[in-house]
């Protein structure tokens, strides 16, 4: 499945703007409202989602975490969600 960068851009901030100040999204999130329920599709746009999460996190514009805290949007791993700019404790 292919997906513009700027639907992703778009989807991600988004549901990072409906879940409001203080809540993070899952990854997954934004690659299910995409491309719907079934592994077999929103699985294919992890990387996609991550890339245009490191882009939007190097921007301000959103806030990439792991353990609660901000990562280094360059040299992170594993399990992470996302957050508005407002969140960010640098």
């Amino acid at each position: 499945m292919k997906v513009a960068p700027e639907r992703i851009e778009e989807t991600i901030l988004a549901l990072v703007a409906e879940r409001g100040p203080g809540r993070t999204i899952c990854p997954s999130e934004a690659a299910r409202a995409i491309a719907g329920d079934h592994p077999d599709q929103w699985s294919r746009l992890m990387g996609p989602v991550r890339q245009v999460a490191v882009r939007l996190m190097k921007q301000g514009r959103i806030v990439i975490r792991r353990k609660g805290r901000p990562v280094d949007p360059d040299d992170f791993r594993g399990v992470y969600r996302i957050s508005g700019p407002e969140e960010a404790s640098f």
